[in-house]
């Protein structure tokens, strides 16, 4: 499983090397306020690969926050199992009814 997994790395590598490699060519990027860029093609896709990946994980930074102080809240509760004694409790009574 080692193996085909760094094959797969390789072929990966291999693949966006030859794409880095067709798309060399200079574009220029035009911005507001007469503002230009010039780069190759392949910097300004994976700029913006990059600048994707960071304002989607700022977006779901919110929503990661509030789930994890809901599982650190949960967790500090105790827990009730069916017949709505806390487990806690159970394990006390059964200690002492021996």
């Amino acid at each position: 499983m080692r193996y085909l997994t760094w094959l797969l790395r390789i072929l990966l590598f291999v693949a966006l090397l030859g794409f880095a490699m067709k798309n060399n060519e200079i574009v220029t990027l035009r911005y507001l306020f007469g503002y230009e860029w010039q780069t190759p093609l392949v910097v300004a896709l994976f700029g913006f690969l990059v600048l994707g990946v960071v304002l989607g994980m700022l977006a779901m930074l919110d929503t990661v926050v509030r789930l994890r102080s809901d599982l650190a809240h949960a967790r500090a509760q105790p827990q009730f199992n069916q017949s709505g004694r806390s487990a806690e409790n159970q394990t006390d009574i059964s200690e002492h009814s021996s």
